[in-house]
């Protein structure tokens, strides 16, 4: 596939093999993106674990200072008082039991984070092969277990996103829109990173941080050098 003009353009103003500062980099990305919709800025961390072994796992959750940019559809899996709770705090979606055949029969999937209370695993469970792949299971470790709808609920809405290790030992989140601008960009990039580094784990050995790289939607990878990644 042939690369657009502006995109070989962008290629050209910058050193593909330079390592830069995180200030540097999203100044550059936030210059690179030229498309005429609000391209979402990646960040992409290579990890020296391996995500094979549950020790070496690397997951949880960050809200980010400026949030997204995009609007989040939370589903609440949730009975009684806690239902009523989950529709006063802003769920767009709450239900049990009945949600079970339109998820499985109709593919439903109107939705990007799926919050349960603990009562209800075992319901929400009967959905992990069609939930997991999608990366929509609700997890403790990212806070999306809980009896706290109204705090889940809020931390979403206001920018919370999950980080989590791919089978390649690699970190894929958006940090927010061009439209932020690089400092905003760089709050929400520190954000993460710090969450980041602190959930390496005890049994990780060598360099953790192997690579890590940031890119608009539809500009050009770059380079962040990793011993400065935390700057």
């Amino acid at each position: 596939m042939s690369k657009g003009k502006k995109y070989v353009d962008s290629v050209k103003a910058y050193d593909k093999a330079n390592l830069y500062d995180p200030q540097e980099a999203l100044d550059l990305v936030v210059s690179f993106a030229k498309a005429k919709f609000d391209e979402t800025v990646e960040l992409h961390v290579k990890l020296g674990v391996d995500s094979r072994h549950a020790d070496q796992q690397v997951r949880g959750a960050v809200v980010l200072p400026h949030g997204t940019g995009k609007k989040v559809r939370v589903l609440v899996f949730a009975k009684g008082d806690k239902a009523k709770e989950a529709e006063a705090a802003g769920a767009d979606f709450v239900g049990a039991e009945e949600l079970i055949p339109k998820i499985q029969n109709e593919n439903w999937f109107e939705y990007d984070i799926v919050v349960a209370t603990p009562d209800m695993m075992g319901v929400v469970g009967r959905l992990g092969k069609v939930l997991g792949p999608k990366g929509l299971m609700p997890n403790p470790k990212a806070g999306t277990v809980t009896a706290d709808v109204t705090k889940a609920i809020n931390d979403i809405k206001a920018g919370k996103i999950e980080y989590r290790l791919d089978k390649t030992n690699i970190i894929h989140c958006p940090i927010g829109k061009a439209s932020f601008g690089a400092a905003k960009l760089k709050d929400n990039y520190a954000a993460l990173m710090d969450a980041i580094i602190k959930a390496k784990p005890a049994t990780s050995k060598g360099q953790y941080l192997r690579s890590v790289a940031i890119a608009s939607t539809m500009g050009p990878g770059i380079k962040i050098n990793p011993a400065k990644a935390a700057d």
